[in-house]
Order: structure tokens, then sequence, then C-alpha cells
């Protein structure tokens, strides 16, 4: 069984769209690679817009416009550590924009087994090893649709 850690972990991600297709980190490691979106954990004094924007520039190497808030969502991450345990997590997914010239990098300081950034078919998301998972159903879902912000818990 797996102990959850004391403590919430806020992360605000980007969902940066451009002609039918999302950015996205590339990330490796011994269990093979996987994709995210750029973002990540909020730092003590900092909101939720800093921490993104600090992200993105450490991440995918750019200075984003954040439009506004899509959805937040409780993720419960399991971590491996001996013993077993669960972080949760709140993201706050934001819609972005690159400016129309940006080709697609590592920043300065990218995620830990990140190894690039890359424009993803929308259409292809479905095939693609996705984290979170229900992200996919909620990217194609929501295109062009407003619903609702809070999805609860999501896996």
């Amino acid at each position: 069984m797996s102990q959850l850690l004391p403590n919430i972990r806020n992360a605000a991600r980007a969902l940066i769209l451009k002609q039918e297709k999302v950015l996205m980190l590339r990330k490796e490691d011994r269990e093979g690679f996987r994709y995210a979106l750029p973002g990540g954990g909020q730092e003590t004094g900092e909101s939720l817009k800093e921490t993104l924007l600090r992200e993105c520039v450490e991440e995918i190497g750019c200075e984003i416009r954040i439009r506004e808030l899509l959805h937040v969502a409780d993720y419960f991450r399991p971590r491996s550590t001996n013993p077993p345990t669960v972080r949760h997590m709140v993201e706050f997914l934001f819609i972005c924009e690159v400016p129309d010239d940006y080709e697609p990098c590592n920043g300065s300081n990218p995620d830990k087994h990140q190894v690039d950034v890359v424009w993803a078919d929308l259409e292809e998301l479905s095939r693609l090893p996705i984290f979170p998972k229900s992200l996919v159903a909620n990217l194609l879902g929501m295109q062009g649709k407003s619903g609702h912000v809070y999805l609860g818990s999501v896996k």
C-alpha cells in the first residue's frame, strides 16, 4: 500500500495549440518515453502565472503569452520510492501562445528526463504515451468549447 505524502503540490501547465498541433515535452527514462505539457511546480512566493512563465522559459526556451485558465484537476501521482508513496498534485492548465516564429527547442533548464520539445498532431494524441493519461480525452473533447473548469480527480 502506498503512503500519501503530506503537502499538496500545485503545478501550472501550458496548453499551446497551433494548426491542429499541441506543443509537448518528450521525456525519456529507463521505462521508455512519454509526452507532457510544458510547465511545473509552483515555488513558494510565486503566483501560478509566474510559475508558468518561468517553467516555459526553462523548458521550451520561450516567453509565452498566457490567455486563460482552462481547467483545474487533482492528480494522485505514484512515486517510485521505498516504501511506495503518492504525491497529491493540483494541476492548473492555461491556454497559452508562443510567438508565430517559435521553433521547438529545449530551454535553459529542461525538466529531468526531457530530451526534446515537439509539435504533436492532435489526431495522433490517443496513440502517444502521455502523462497524465486523462489529458488526451480532455484535449480532444474541449477544442473550441468551454466547460467545467474543475475536473475533479483524474488519472
